[in-house]
């Protein structure tokens, strides 16, 4: 494995790279040089390179600064751009991004009152989604990205991506969102960018996270 670095939204990230990692299919949507970097190192399907397209400049800090770190790899304890678990992604991220530390982990994340419910009809991105993983209703959780996309560090030897919460494995251990007060003056910059995140990710089977 090495590292590289990459700069998204203004951001440079380091991250490992597999060196026998695929190419880019053709029928990737033009991606500029960056996303075609992404997928060239194996960290982002094809299909996604729209995603990026679409967030890169026309959303919020925070959800521009979440996909800077797709292909991260997830490390337990993790909350650096070396590696980040679950809540350690989350907590960075809005950290960097809008100044608001969040508690550690994940159940008391979604027990913060600083944070208020939100239900899943009503959400936004930026929003924190919550999971039962681990037999435990707020074992696991990720950010919000639109379109029934979220983005977070999945389970170890895995890396930060993007998943579908309308997937069977998604669907079902839903528990929850939360959102923080900053995160409701997005809405209107971000309304237009994220209307092509429908065609987000390549559906894949998604295995147990940590």
């Amino acid at each position: 494995m090495a590292w590289f670095a990459v700069t998204l939204g203004g951001a440079v990230t380091s991250t490992y790279a597999a060196p026998d990692a695929p190419a880019a299919s053709a029928s990737s949507p033009a991606p500029d040089s960056v996303t075609t970097l992404l997928i060239e190192r194996g960290l982002l399907p094809a299909s996604s390179a729209a995603v990026v397209q679409s967030v890169r400049d026309k959303t919020s800090d925070l959800v521009v600064s979440a996909m800077n770190f797709l292909g991260v790899p997830y490390r337990r304890g993790g909350t650096s751009e070396e590696g980040f678990d679950c809540s350690g992604f989350t907590r960075h991220i809005f950290e960097m991004s809008i100044g608001r530390v969040l508690p550690r982990r994940a159940d008391e994340q979604a027990k913060s009152p600083d944070l208020f419910k939100v239900a899943r009809e009503e959400l936004k991105p930026g929003d924190l989604v919550f999971f039962n993983t681990m037999r435990r209703t707020f074992s696991h959780v990720g950010i919000y990205l639109g379109e029934n996309k979220f983005i977070h560090a999945p389970r170890p030897g895995g890396e930060v991506r993007i998943e579908d919460m309308g997937q069977s494995y998604w669907a079902k251990r839903f528990t929850g969102a939360r959102r923080a007060p900053e995160v409701d003056g997005f809405e209107q910059r971000m309304q237009n960018g994220l209307q092509q995140l429908r065609s987000a990710v390549a559906p894949g089977a998604a295995d147990t996270v940590r």
